[in-house]
């Protein structure tokens, strides 16, 4: 699972103190997937890297008692100047996993043909995502973390190969989708949450957090 206990993080914006968490605790159970509603420039971002670890509360602690997925579409661990090829390889390593396999597995759904050994700079935004996407469940952990749902992109064959292993990886796995449009969540999530005023809340359906989410819209 992951765990929040007590955690506060805060930016100054040059202007004033943005808080995204307050003094908040909670938890993602394992086996329970989560849909967590957040308007644009309250922290869903913030909120997705510091369950993967990729930032650090001001305040508390974060626990992660289960394998984490890096955030879908999350570019820091990826090297430009390398090819996919290459950096698939280098990402099994670290993950201590058969860089052959992950390498075959990602040129498989990436299906970007000689692209995937030349550099990713070289990528459209639309081949970044379907390599990173594809190096996510290349890779298999216990909670996905994905920011804003599924990854843009115009393949329809990509989109049916990505969904359907999708399915098969949260039939064993977890997933923790941030967004500000319910109906990203109503796909993957029973449960949801709200991100309202350095507070998560949490709720048993998705229903309920949208009651809250529009009040809070028009309030």
């Amino acid at each position: 699972m992951i765990e929040f206990n007590n955690v506060s993080k805060s930016f100054w914006t040059g202007q004033q103190r943005k808080v995204i968490l307050d003094n908040a605790s909670f938890r993602v159970e394992i086996g329970n997937s989560l849909g967590i509603l957040a308007p644009n420039g309250t922290g869903k971002t913030t909120l997705i890297n510091m369950m993967a670890g990729l930032e650090k509360p001001d305040e508390g602690e974060v626990r992660r008692s289960s394998r984490v997925s890096f955030p879908l579409g999350f570019m820091g661990g990826i090297n430009p100047k390398h090819s996919a090829n290459e950096n698939a390889r280098y990402v099994a390593r670290l993950y201590g996993l058969d860089p052959d396999y992950v390498e075959s597995f990602c040129r498989w759904l990436t299906d970007i043909n000689e692209y995937f050994d030349q550099p990713v700079s070289t990528y459209s935004a639309g081949m970044r995502a379907r390599f990173t996407f594809s190096l996510m469940l290349s890779l298999e952990f216990d909670i996905y973390l994905i920011d804003e749902g599924m990854p843009t992109t115009t393949d329809v064959e990509f989109n049916r190969k990505a969904g359907m292993i999708l399915q098969q990886r949260l039939a064993t796995g977890t997933m923790v989708i941030v967004s500000h449009q319910p109906k990203t969540l109503e796909k993957f999530c029973k449960t949801a949450a709200v991100l309202r005023n350095g507070q998560l809340y949490m709720f048993e359906s998705l229903e309920e957090a949208k009651r809250l989410y529009d009040y809070q819209a028009h309030s």
